[in-house]
This record gives C-alpha cells, sequence and structure tokens, in this order.
C-alpha cells in the first residue's frame, strides 16, 4: 500500500460479490472527487464466474472508463491472494460474511465488512479474535456512521444545546421488497442467509439510536440499556417487520426512550426520524434511513393549537458529489486507518459491532426468531 509522508493515503481495494452493495461502493469510490482525503484503486473483483464478474465491471465503469479496471476472478480466493490487493470489501449475503473474512484474514488481508457483520454475535467473536491474533484491520462498513450528519447532530445536540437535553427519539425505516415475487433462495426470504428486515435494515435504526440516546459513546463505553423491548412480525422463518424500543438512563432523572421500526412491507417517508428534546426537536430527512440527506433543527416547544408559532428553524443539508451515496466517507476512513497503522476505527471500534450482534440476538431470541447459525 502506497501512502506515507504528505502524500495522500491510496489503498488498493478487493471487492467481493456483484450485488446491490458492492455496485454502489464501487461506483462511489470510481467517481471523481477533487477534494478526496484518499485515493482508492479497485484492484481485484471476486465472482461467481467470470462472465458475471466481467459484465459487472462492464457496467460500473461505463462512466469512468478512465479509471483501471480490476482483475476480475471467478472465485473469492483469488481475490485473497492477489498480491495488489490491500484491503477487501466484503459485499456478500449476510451468511457468508463470517467465512469471508476469515479467509481473507488468514491471506494477511484487512477488511471492510458489509453490515451486519454477521450472523450473530458468536459468529463476530470468531472474525474478531481471528483479525486481532493477525494484526490486520476490520471494520464492519455501517457506512451511514460515517456521513457528516452526525457530527452535525452532535454539534447541535452537545455543543449548542440547541434542542435542551434528548427525552424521546422516533425511527422508521421502511424499504418495500418484493416478497412474493422472489425466489425462495434470495437473500431476503432465505432464514439460511440471515434474511430479514432486523439483520438488513433494523440495524440501520438501532445504529442512530444508539448514537443519539447514547451519547456518541461507543463499544464498552456505551452506556447500559436499561430495558430493550421488541415485536418481530415473523412470517416463513423471517422478520417481515419489527418494533424495538430502548430505554436508556435520562442525565435528569428517569428515562429517555428510542422507538425504532423496520418493515420489508412499506416505503418508509422522507421525514424518517425525530428527536425530542427539553427545549426543541430535530427531524431528520433523506432517501432512506441509510442514506440520510440531513435535518430541521425547531427550537422551542411546538405551539399549541391557535398559538403563534414563534420557534427558530434550521436546516442542515449533506453536500457530495453528484452521482454517489456516500460510501466513499467510510472507505477514506479506512484508508486513513491502514495508513497510519491502525487495526481498528474510533467511530466503528470491533467492540461496537460485538455489542450491536448482541442486542440484535437478545432482540430475536425474545422475538422468536432463529437461524440454522444460532445452533451450530
Amino acid at each position: 500500500m502506497a501512502g506515507t509522508g504528505k502524500s495522500l493515503p491510496h489503498v488498493r481495494w478487493g471487492v467481493l460479490g456483484t450485488g446491490w452493495i458492492s455496485t454502489m461502493f464501487t461506483t462511489d469510490l470510481l467517481a471523481p472527487r477533487p477534494d478526496a482525503p484518499a485515493r482508492h484503486t479497485i484492484a481485484a473483483l471476486g465472482s461467481s464466474s467470470l462472465e458475471k464478474g466481467n459484465a459487472f465491471v462492464d457496467k460500473v465503469w461505463a462512466k469512468t472508463p478512465e479509471q483501471p479496471r480490476p482483475q476480475v476472478y471467478a472465485d473469492y480466493q483469488g481475490v485473497y491472494n492477489d498480491p495488489n490487493v490491500d484491503v477487501v470489501y466484503v459485499g456478500t449475503p449476510h451468511s457468508l460474511h463470517k467465512q469471508n473474512c476469515l479467509d481473507a484474514i488468514a491471506a494477511g488481508k484487512h477488511v471492510l465488512c458489509e453490515k451486519p457483520f454477521t450472523i450473530n454475535e458468536r459468529e463476530a467473536q470468531e472474525v474478531v479474535d481471528a483479525a486481532r491474533r493477525k494484526g490486520v484491520f476490520v471494520m464492519e462498513a455501517v457506512w451511514t456512521r460515517f456521513f457528516p450528519l452526525f457530527k452535525a447532530l452532535h454539534q447541535e445536540i452537545h455543543a449548542k444545546k440547541s434542542i435542551g437535553d434528548v427525552q424521546r427519539f422516533f425511527i422508521d425505516f421502511g424499504n418495500k421488497m418484493p416478497l412474493d415475487e422472489l425466489p425462495a433462495n434470495s437473500r431476503l426470504k432465505d432464514p439460511a442467509l440471515g434474511a430479514g428486515a432486523l439483520l438488513d435494515i433494523g440495524v440501520y435504526t438501532l445504529t442512530y439510536a444508539s448514537i443519539i440516546m447514547g451519547d456518541w459513546k461507543v463499544g464498552k463505553e456505551h452506556p447500559k440499556i436499561e430495558r430493550v423491548t421488541s415485536s418481530l412480525d415473523i412470517v416463513n422463518g423471517i422478520d417481515e417487520a419489527n418494533v424495538v424500543v430502548l430505554d436508556y438512563a435520562s442525565a435528569s432523572g428517569g428515562k429517555k426512550t428510542a422507538v425504532c421500526s423496520s418493515t420489508f412491507r412499506f416505503r418508509g417517508a422522507e421525514e424518517f426520524a425525530r428527536i425530542e428534546g427539553t427545549a426543541g426537536s430535530i427531524v431528520l430527512f433523506g432517501l432512506g434511513v441509510s442514506v440520510p440527506g440531513g435535518f430541521r433543527v425547531i427550537e422551542g416547544s411546538r405551539p399549541q393549537m391557535g398559538d403563534a408559532d414563534a420557534r427558530v428553524e434550521r436546516v442542515f443539508n449533506i453536500e457530495k458529489p453528484e452521482g454517489t451515496l456516500g460510501f466513499f466517507w467510510e472507505a477514506d476512513a479506512v484508508a486513513e486507518d491502514i495508513s497510519n497503522d491502525r487495526t481498528e476505527n474510533a467511530t466503528m471500534p470491533l467492540d461496537e459491532t460485538l455489542r450491536m450482534m448482541k442486542l440484535m440476538d437478545g432482540i430475536r431470541r425474545a422475538g422468536g426468531l432463529s437461524y440454522p447459525q444460532d445452533e451450530q
């Protein structure tokens, strides 16, 4: 890997998988960004066949033909063995994450693995232990954590105290999926592949709740969740919808509560979350919970019927290059960490991944949802 002294960090990626998430991640890294703090090269791609892999490259590289094309392999091992690969991006179905990570780590590669990191905490611990023994960088790709949204929210909530003490948080991720039209072996339907709304999209709602209600503290520093209440709507062995309520102790006494819901049955509203404090509220909006566009700050209480609205409102909008979604922010963070010989990221450390997997394990257990991997 290049990247020392005054030069920009430069990492060479090996991408596993050719689905939507790998497509968007790769597209973001190829997009021109004149002010980018790091350089990214896609050096290799692992697919189930050369035909599928080459078709992926033809499609993704169409808009940036000047970018060097990767070496395409008809398996994942070729990516692990490629000496031109510094870090492996795991964009495969959930059930493959553990083995993909272990194989990449065994080959001495750094790893950025899509969420959910694994199916359960036990699998996650196995990967974390292997990474720490090998001394390589590993991070769960919870890309939304790296959006400038959360720095701006921290400024409003903690530095400016714009809405007073946070008391309640509501968030909903509705991502309509045509489950009736999908084959039984689809990653969105097959329990053996870790299908279900909680692991696929509910992890985002729990992430927001953890950041905001947990005062931006991660891993072992995260405050204790006083109570977790949940309801899973299980159909054909997967949760098509869920609601999770998290109770935290409030600094002012009593408790503060986060209500998190996610579903495959409906598309959610553009305004997907609301943070309520003692002196105002913040409304979050965007394409979806995973791709936030910004937020509105409303200082003061909501007026009673008939009262004049004297509240102060301002808007924060996220800016990013045209044609990108925002995956590059996490990739830049990975590049900086690797160039500085760090094996974990401060925003998304491995202990935070383990904490989140344990939380989702408990929610599934309480709701009666288990996967084959839970029995191994």
